[in-house]
């Protein structure tokens, strides 16, 4: 499932013409050769996203809180929910995340490090 765009703006279009040119979103940049380069990076939004869309959310957890140095157990995710939260974040962003950093990043500041130092080692598409 493709993910939406955080922020779909485009600059509006020159007078006497239509931009025919995608919106720039916070996961792709335009280079000046007008060839677009993915600039992804996983955010605290996209975490509570995919937690949500694979286990939900125990009653009485506020992911829209602070939580970025709650441990997951204490936000009600457990060991089967992380790898499935990892299952969903390997396949939505093509990397492969290791068992063991799935079990070893207890925090939500933790797995988004981890997955952006993933992400950051992927070759980009010039």
């Amino acid at each position: 499932m493709p993910r939406p765009p955080l922020t779909a703006t485009s600059p509006a279009p020159a007078a006497g013409g239509a931009s025919t040119d995608p919106p720039i979103t916070s996961h792709q940049s335009t280079s000046h050769e007008g060839a677009h380069v993915s600039t992804q990076e996983f955010t605290l939004d996209d975490l509570r996203r995919i937690l949500l869309e694979g286990a939900g959310a125990d009653e009485g957890v506020d992911l829209d809180g602070d939580i970025l140095d709650v441990r997951f157990e204490a936000l009600g995710y457990e060991s089967l929910a992380l790898l499935e939260t990892g299952s969903r974040i390997e396949r939505e962003y093509g990397i492969v995340l290791d068992e063991d950093l799935l079990t070893d990043a207890d925090t939500p500041r933790a797995l988004i490090a981890a997955v952006n130092e993933h992400l950051a080692a992927v070759p980009r598409a010039a």
